[in-house]
């Protein structure tokens, strides 16, 4: 590494490798930091993604990386625990490297409930997204481990891949279901179990059912859950980027392009936002690459020409 780039991103996933890529190919130096930690690391496969439907995660980066290195961009595996005035980002490792902009694309963590059974299984046939893995598990016995009231609607969402659908109440009293509620889940067959989850059955490798506190079994193939989503935005905070709260958790004020309220910052990916999957990552790091290869290009002119 060199002390000095034009852009620093910091995060190796989908959005921070196709900032980098953008930046790269415009011919700027530009240094990924990644702490290789990336959210869907327990899928086996991504989907919904044209031309990349199927691929494992792991696959993509490693594309991804080689992609970048190819048009000079530098990739660090380390972890940013710093950054002071000017944008001196200061590494795990001891160095301190300056950047005159910043890509924060440092995602986020799930939380899982504290269910036995459920971090063991987690992205094979314990899932939370149905466009992810819906068609995967289509048909099969699903269970929805209900976590809050917003279950009710992973539960009719689910019912879109199969006709057998149990909402496993757990944490949810009867008495937060609102009638619309019941009335929509009657009209989509979804079942009802009140009474806390115990565990997931799993035999033979694979998961079978789901056990209540009382003792009663219920066979399943495929449990979605809701998990907590813990922002990892750190950075934008000690920033001092503007944020806001969301349902999901609380996530950085940024324009179309990424840009917060710190100029010369932009956060891409879940590091600003719930919603962002893969291929919405991409393209956010595509959109924030190319916004400040431009922005960067005016600025140096008009210093040049003393407008």
């Amino acid at each position: 590494m060199t002390d000095t780039y034009e852009v620093i991103v910091i995060g190796g996933g989908a959005a921070g490798l196709s900032a980098a890529l953008v930046l790269g190919r415009s011919r700027r130096r530009t240094l990924v930091v990644d702490a290789g930690e990336p959210r869907n690391a327990p899928a086996a496969h991504m989907q919904g993604y044209l031309s990349r439907d199927g691929m494992s995660p792991a696959e993509f980066l490693a594309l991804g990386r080689e992609e970048i290195a190819r048009y000079g961009v530098e990739l660090v595996r380390d972890r940013v625990v710093d950054i002071t005035g000017g944008f001196a980002v200061t590494l795990a490792g001891g160095e301190t490297v300056r950047a005159r902009r910043l890509v924060i694309a440092t995602g986020l963590k799930d939380e899982l409930p504290a269910v036995p059974g459920v971090a063991e299984r987690f992205g094979r046939d314990v899932i939370h997204c149905p466009y992810c893995h819906g068609w995967e598990v289509r048909d099969q016995a699903f269970g929805v481990l209900a976590t809050t009231p917003m279950s009710v609607h992973q539960a009719l969402m689910v019912s879109q891949w199969s006709k057998d659908v149990t909402l496993f109440l757990h944490t949810v009293a009867e008495s937060e279901l609102t009638d619309d509620d019941l009335r929509r889940l009657a009209a989509a067959g979804v079942a009802v179990v009140p009474g806390e989850v115990a565990e997931l059955v799993v035999a033979d490798d694979r998961l079978t059912g789901v056990r209540l506190t009382d003792g009663t079994a219920h066979p399943r193939e495929a449990v979605f859950v809701a998990p907590r989503p813990i922002p990892q935005t750190g950075l934008l905070e000690k920033l001092g980027a503007d944020m806001q709260e969301t349902p999901f958790g609380t996530y950085p004020v940024v324009d179309p392009t990424g840009l917060t309220s710190v100029p010369g910052v932009w956060a891409v990916g879940n590091a600003m936002g719930f919603g962002e999957q893969v291929v919405n990552a991409a393209s956010a790091g595509y959109r924030a690459g190319a916004t400040i290869n431009g922005e960067l290009l005016m600025t140096d002119l008009d210093a040049h020409a003393g407008v």
